[in-house]
């Protein structure tokens, strides 16, 4: 973990760095079942996050990464309330760390010496936890996690799950009311190795995208939270029951009792799970389950250790977002050695330039590899490696596994120098100040970003153009039907060029094209997302078309800010968009070739203004600015509360800000606030604004 903040100031940006990189990994995770980072780099930040916030209490916002479980349920499904709360857990690396809980534990309960603290021990499957509602013995509501208030309904989904049954034996459960089950949803490695087969099987000769799942987590995921139940029921999903929620009657005392009466009642149940066993024999059943890892049909990721006895459960309950009484204890990322071949350099559509380790294959973790990713010119130089060194290669969960050691630097080798020169267009390849990436400075003269920008413009969380999926963009464009985001919309010229060509026939080209039309009056803020602008996400293009209603109005002010420090100002203004921001908005409207392919795009498409739900009240019109902690909602309910009543909220405090709405906490902004005469209100005061416009 990188040093902790000197002073205030640090710790605050630093928090707010970390809650939206967490949030956005949540997102890619819990959401879109596409993420981009190891488990091990998640958890980093996670305690990157929980150290600051121990050494500046005074900092820790109602939104706190460290307050949150999971994501926000998916769009597509319908939403529903846990009626008890699906929590998260603590996680701990080391042996160490498992015996500190075991003491708080005592600590917490005042056991003496004699007590013994018994647990239970289980695998961390590698899937979507998930909640089964049987009301008088029947299956009536099956949620996913969701951010663990309010979960995804995939009721009908869960029913087409052969381990899942429909009804509670009364044998076994009673005549019981109410009884949630919570368990795992998850795929065996060989069925999502055949699924993937099966879906490249099934897409060839449609002209579609073959849709293939990262992981068996991801794939998982995917087919629980499709809209059709058919699809689900046919896609091998598997469950495995670890605990309950809302229930009217437990059958026993202790957890170990309750896990085998799921089991005399025909719910599946890990055959590693152990209990009741004292914190030796926890320890023991992690290393038998680590050792066999890599042969079990499923992914884990740790072994989880619960309390065993039920009333010492309920005595210690909860704090933040995780049981007092539970914790999962993480593996070690998993290593192997290997030969480096070779190293290649890819250019993203960002210009920048990686650094990509080609290897010897080897299996780690019972995964074949041949690349790693060497990040940067700075992690190639601390590692000293060339092509023919022995290395340490490591994986992290089911991302790129990257280079952790060099075992043979000191061997004399001839050194590798990364490139001063774009190897795909040739132009300059700098770094800019306080910037550890190496970028081409070729723009939309650069074949491999032309081709990443329009793969990033159509993919789902842009522009969503269905059909257009990376195979297609990059054949389309090697074969010169499209060079700019404005082809894409021209393509309908084309339509006789399309047809014939491998996997496209009449009616997938169609398909096609009706699919492209639909998008003529895009979301502005999926369309500003679209353009690849740097450090422009779907959050920040979101921020921005709130605070200038069009992405026209975006454009002119960023070609103002160029020359003009007021339109800079109203720039940075914005609630999320620091100097950084900003000056990247600058540099894109600045450079000619996208000025000519923005006017073109707009000769296509026609974003529409962004549009909210606004209703009169005593702050329409005004400028505010939220400084503190807030107690009652987080800072994105606040802005959207003020956005709803017509009022714009701004990140910083100036001469055009009509109201200051101020928490405990509030430093730098309520003092400038004072200077200017500013109006100051507490939170319920505002409180009580937005209840008079209701």
């Amino acid at each position: 973990m990188t040093a902790l903040p000197a002073t205030d100031t640090e710790a605050a940006d630093r928090l707010a760095f970390l809650a939206a990189e967490i949030a956005r990994h949540n997102r890619l995770y819990h959401t879109e079942d596409a993420p981009e980072i190891s488990d091990a780099d998640y958890d980093a930040l996670i305690r990157e996050n929980a150290a600051i916030e121990a050494a500046f209490p005074q900092l820790v916002r109602a939104d706190s990464p460290s307050r949150q479980v999971g994501a926000a349920p998916a769009e597509h499904l319908a939403k529903v309330a846990h009626a008890r709360p699906m929590m998260s857990l603590e996680n701990a690396f080391s042996d160490e760390e498992v015996a500190e809980f075991v003491a708080r534990i005592r600590r917490f309960l005042r056991l003496d010496d004699a007590e013994p603290v018994i647990l239970t021990a289980e695998p961390k499957i590698d899937g979507l936890s998930c909640s089964l509602r049987y009301e008088e013995g029947r299956l009536v509501r099956a949620l996913t996690r969701g951010d663990g208030q309010i979960g995804e309904d995939v009721t009908e989904n869960v029913r087409t799950i052969a381990d899942i049954p429909d009804f509670l034996p009364e044998e076994d459960f009673g005549p019981v009311e109410v009884f949630e089950i919570r368990g795992e949803v998850y795929m065996a490695k060989a069925d999502f190795l055949a699924l993937n087969e099966r879906l490249l099987a099934e897409a060839e000769g449609t002209g579609k995208e073959p849709r293939q799942f990262a992981n068996p987590r991801n794939a998982a995921a995917g087919s629980l939270r499709q809209k059709n139940p058919n699809v689900t029921a046919s896609r091998p999903l598997r469950f495995f029951a670890w605990g309950w929620g809302d229930v009217s009657a437990l059958p026993g005392k202790t957890q170990s009792a309750i896990i085998a009466h799921f089991i005399h009642g025909g719910f599946p149940v890990s055959n590693l799970f152990a209990g009741p066993v004292d914190l030796a024999g926890a320890l023991a059943q992690y290393r038998k389950i680590e050792a066999a890892r890599a042969d079990l049909p499923f992914d884990i990721d740790g072994v989880v250790y619960k309390l065993d006895r039920i009333d010492w459960q309920e005595r210690l309950g909860f704090v933040g977002r995780a049981p007092r009484w539970a914790l999962a204890h993480k593996f070690p990322a998993e290593r192997a050695q290997t030969t480096l071949e070779r190293i290649d350099i890819q250019v993203g559509r960002t210009g920048k330039l990686t650094p990509v380790a080609r290897l010897e294959a080897v299996t780690v973790g019972g995964v074949v590899v041949t690349n790693a990713t060497l990040h940067n010119a700075d992690e190639v130089a601390r590692l000293g490696v060339r092509p023919g060194d022995r290395v340490v290669l490591q994986r992290a969960g089911d991302v790129i596994p990257q280079i952790v050691e060099n075992l043979t630097r000191d061997v004399e080798r001839p050194a590798w120098h990364f490139p001063d020169t774009c190897p795909e267009c040739g132009s300059d390849a700098v770094r800019e100040e306080g910037e550890v990436d190496i970028r081409c400075t070729g723009g939309l003269i650069c074949p491999a970003q032309r081709v990443e920008r329009l793969r990033h413009f159509a993919s789902r969380g842009a522009m969503d153009i269905e059909g257009l999926g990376a195979t297609s963009v990059e054949s389309f464009f090697r074969d010169g039907l499209l060079h700019s985001p404005a082809d894409i919309f021209r393509l309908h010229d084309k339509r006789e060029a399309l047809i014939g060509r491998e996997r496209w026939a009449e009616t997938s080209v169609d398909n096609l094209l009706a699919a492209i039309e639909a998008k003529r009056e895009p979301d502005p803020a999926r369309f500003l997302f679209g353009l690849g602008i740097r450090h422009v996400g779907a959050v920040t293009a979101r921020d921005l078309v709130r605070a200038f209603g069009t992405v026209e109005a975006i454009a002119e002010v960023a070609t103002r800010a160029a020359d003009d420090e007021a339109a800079l100002a109203e720039l940075t203004a914005v609630d999320g968009v620091g100097p950084v921001v900003a000056q990247a908005l600058v540099d894109f409207f600045a450079e000619p070739h996208n000025r000519e392919a923005w006017a073109d795009l707009l000769g296509e498409v026609h974003p529409r203004p962004y549009a909210a739900e606004i209703r009169e009240s005593q702050v329409s019109g005004q400028t505010l600015v939220f400084t503190g902690t807030l107690e009652t909602l987080s800072r994105d309910e606040a802005k959207a509360q003020a956005e709803a009543l017509g009022a714009r909220v701004s990140g910083s405090v100036s001469a055009k800000t009509d109201l200051v709405i101020a928490g405990p906490g509030a430093g730098s902004k309520l003092k400038k606030a004072a200077e200017l005469g500013v109006k100051v209100i507490d939170e319920a005061e505002w409180n009580a604004i937005v209840a008079a416009a209701r």
